[in-house]
């Protein structure tokens, strides 16, 4: 069989691999478990996608002199197309057997063993029969990142031995708490996982910096604030926590070069290797290329050339300053109303709103096309790392790498619809300087220097009243508008202004299908008085009222240090619909709840 029919272990959709299983990630697949490779390990990759603004951010950020943005590897189903693909590695190494089990009254014990230890990936057992296996749930990793199997000998013996015998997991009870699991030896020694979860007495050893998504020689240096290794933490392979992909996106907006550079790159197969005028003229005999660049001068198109080659750095603002200018200019269309557009916008009439709405509500914009680029720039574990809050990426993070030498990103092309909702700037400035929301402020900050002080290292600073107030109400829109506009809340995806360029929530729905343009978020604009009213009615009261708008920021018992009044009953959504995690949330800045605390910015409702 030629290696271009070989089947794959399994599938996973592009957008997936930028989102959920980019490298780094652990995967079970339907006979192994793996982890994803580097970007050295990519067979092939899917088109280059262009979006500068983007680019340059990111060569700013991660300090590179080039990068280039390709899609993942798309499948193929041409057997004479080049193969391509996502090599993973084995990983953990470690094993259970499933067959040779020791059984008792609420109590199992199997056989744990590593890879060279099975015989045609089959546990050889003392019976002579050969039994399936299972890649053992528990590895270790960091918070930078790195990752390895757990020393298994060494941990059930607590490192004083050197013992080589037989290995087994006993499990009692059902419950499967960690105090239930025992790591025992076939010379007496055993040892629960509960201190193993106890990251600060280092009982799994100090981190060796293992990268195995790089390949089976890639470690590296690991180091905490302190310059010392970090200990090794507990991991579920399947946990939530342990895999943050670290993103970064724009929304293409309309730019004066754009016909230019859409022109380009719809010939860059052709015109990347044109150096000087002649070149270029030769190229535009083709009737691809001369159509694509008809009515641009030689010298325009030669220019962008060079430019894109050189990758020149132009003096960006802020992602979501130039953004949010663009939806606050004075025009009342915004963008190409094209099928092939990437942006088109339509400002609403808002006269027809009530007295309540208009005193608080400036600008309502329509956005009947989008498109929105998203690239992988690293990941975390433990910890999820989002962009500041103008969309620029946290410098101050410490990322595991994709690649050991990061010279192109996994990206992708997300296209949708949205709307978007601007706040007066001196109705929020005046919100600010009141006595209650100065106090719920302070009691906000609190809770935010609490989490500060258990997350040592962190350079995170607070967002600011404006901001959580926006975030707050961009999450009871979601849950309102959801109802109506044909789309599951969990699709839509927020982006909160809050900065000195203006205020505003946009709501958009995106993804590299169809399913993204549908039409009826962009028509939930029309009636956004009738859905902030009911979005403002759910907020009012919580089921878990008066628990939820009684919690403290910095009550260290619950740990909820980053949210006011807002819990699973009122507030949280799904986290890929929200820009922070669910954090920085409260009811209290919003409407008036049972606490009665008046530091809610819409107050009055109704009069």
């Amino acid at each position: 069989m030629s290696p271009q029919n070989v089947r794959p272990q399994g599938q996973i959709r592009q957008s997936q691999i930028i989102t959920t299983f980019g490298p780094g990630a652990m995967v079970d697949l339907p006979r192994y478990a793996v982890v994803i490779g580097g970007l050295e390990h990519w067979k092939n990759r899917g088109p280059e996608i262009f979006e500068e603004r983007l680019t340059d951010k990111i060569k700013q950020a991660l300090n590179l002199t080039t990068v280039r943005l390709y899609a993942p590897p798309p499948a193929s189903n041409d057997p004479a197309a080049p193969p391509s693909g996502i090599t993973s590695w084995l990983f953990p190494e470690w094993f259970i057997a499933t067959g040779d089990e020791i059984r008792g009254e609420n109590h199992r014990s199997r056989p744990l063993v590593h890879r060279r230890q099975l015989v045609n990936s089959k546990y050889l057992g003392e019976d002579r029969r050969r039994y399936d296996v299972l890649p053992v749930r528990f590895v270790q990793a960091c918070p930078n990142g790195h990752l390895s199997d757990i020393d298994w000998y060494g941990y059930a013996h607590e490192f004083k031995e050197q013992c080589r015998r037989p290995l087994r997991l006993e499990e009692r009870g059902t419950s499967g708490d960690l105090v239930d699991i025992l790591v025992t030896c076939e010379c007496g020694a055993r040892r629960d996982l509960v201190a193993a979860s106890k990251r600060a007495e280092a009982a799994l050893g100090y981190c060796t910096g293992q990268r195995p998504w790089l390949g089976p020689a890639s470690p590296e240096k690991c180091g905490g604030a302190d310059g010392k290794a970090y200990p090794n933490w507990l991991l579920i392979r399947s946990a939530s926590n342990s895999y943050f992909p670290q993103l970064l996106s724009v929304i293409s907006i309309p730019d004066p070069d754009e016909q230019l550079r859409k022109a380009v790159d719809s010939v860059w197969d052709d015109l990347q290797v044109v150096e000087t005028v002649d070149e270029l003229k030769y190229e535009r005999r083709k009737a691809k290329v001369n159509t694509a660049l008809e009515g641009l001068t030689d010298a325009a198109v030669l220019a962008e050339i060079k430019r894109r080659r050189t990758g020149s750095l132009k003096p960006w603002k802020p992602i979501k300053q130039a953004e949010i200018e663009m939806l606050l200019s004075a025009q009342e269309e915004i963008g190409d109303d094209a099928p092939e557009g990437d942006f088109y916008a339509r400002a609403l009439k808002t006269d027809s709103y009530p007295k309540w709405l208009t005193a608080k509500l400036d600008r309502v914009v329509r956005v009947d096309r989008l498109k929105e680029v998203v690239a992988q720039v690293g990941f975390t574990r433990f910890e999820a790392a989002s962009p500041t809050i103008d969309g620029e990426l946290d410098v101050n993070v410490k990322r595991a790498e994709l690649a050991t030498d990061v010279s192109w990103l996994p990206a992708v092309e997300n296209r949708g619809e949205g709307v978007f909702s601007a706040f007066r700037p001196e109705m929020i400035a005046e919100w600010v300087k009141r006595p209650q929301v100065v106090e719920r402020g302070k009691t906000l900050v609190a809770g935010f220097n609490a989490w500060r002080r258990s997350h040592q290292g962190s350079q995170a600073q607070f967002p600011g009243l404006p901001y959580i107030l926006l975030h707050s109400l961009s999450h009871l829109l979601i849950t309102a508008v959801s109802l109506e506009c044909g789309y599951s809340a969990s699709s839509i995806r927020e982006r909160i202004y809050a900065g000195d360029s203006g205020y505003g929530i946009l709501l958009y729905t995106a993804t590299p299908d169809a399913e993204g343009t549908l039409g009826g978020l962009a028509m939930v604009g029309r009636k956004i008085e009738l859905h902030l009213s009911n979005a403002l009615d759910m907020a009012r009261l919580c089921s878990n009222d008066p628990v939820c708008a009684q919690h403290r920021p910095d009550n260290r018992q619950e740990e909820r240090f980053l949210h006011g009044a807002a819990c699973h009953g009122c507030f949280l959504i799904a986290e890929t619909s929200c820009e922070r995690y669910n954090e920085y949330l409260d009811r209290e800045l919003v409407v008036p709840t049972v606490m009665a605390t008046g530091a809610e910015f819409f107050e009055g409702l109704g009069a």
